[in-house]
């Protein structure tokens, strides 16, 4: 009876479900373990910068579910005589450049992934307005959950093309396995380590809109 109400369940979704489990658990004993640091860069940041210290804004999610994403904030709200901001190369702080080399600015996803809306690997969630201009490949990077860190931030990061960054997202999807996640976080910690791929090669800080057709 057991074996037949198994037949016909692919062993992927299994996996999916333990990845699932896997990420709630880690994220919970992660966030206690970083508590300390995440006090101590709260703290930091508000002293330089002032309230708020955590960036949100909304993202699109697996199937485009739109989930409010947290970050550690990098950047003043400086603007212009119009109101307007200032362009990002001129609000990133100092303090800002060290917490996105060191990738500590992403420890707030750590609360995205306990509540479910990312998981610690994936494609990285980008700007809702996008969603309209992705190609119909394109948007299949939201067949799964986003990730903290991805296929992409490991093979290039904001140093690449976008147009590169999303067949490494599609890729990730179709060759997705637990082997290719752990290689993904290993690679990822070495990546922080070694500092690379955190600006985009014409750009201060990241990378530029993406329009789509760049």
């Amino acid at each position: 009876m057991i074996t037949e109400n198994f037949q016909g369940v692919d062993s992927t979704d299994y996996s999916r479900l333990i990845k699932f489990v896997l990420d709630k658990v880690v994220a919970a004993i992660a966030l206690i373990l970083c508590l300390p640091v995440i006090v101590i860069v709260a703290i930091a940041i508000y002293y330089r910068m002032g309230s708020p210290v955590i960036f949100a804004q909304p993202r699109p999610g697996q199937n485009g579910r739109i989930f409010k994403f947290y970050k550690f904030r990098t950047m003043t709200n400086e603007r212009d005589a119009n109101g307007n901001l200032l362009p990002d190369a001129k609000r990133l702080t100092s303090f800002g450049k060290f917490l996105r080399k060191t990738s500590l600015d992403e420890l707030p996803q750590l609360l995205n992934v306990l509540k479910g809306d990312m998981s610690f690997v994936g494609p990285r969630p980008l700007m809702v307005k996008y969603l309209d201009r992705y190609t119909p490949e394109q948007a299949r990077r939201h067949e799964v959950k986003p990730g903290i860190t991805g296929w992409a931030q490991v093979n290039g990061r904001n140093s690449i093309s976008w147009q590169e960054r999303f067949k490494l997202d599609i890729w990730y999807i179709d060759n997705w396995s637990w082997w290719l996640d752990l290689k993904i976080l290993f690679l990822t910690v070495w990546k922080v380590l070694k500092k690379e791929g955190i600006s985009h090669a014409n750009h201060d800080t990241t990378m530029e809109e993406f329009m789509g057709n760049n």
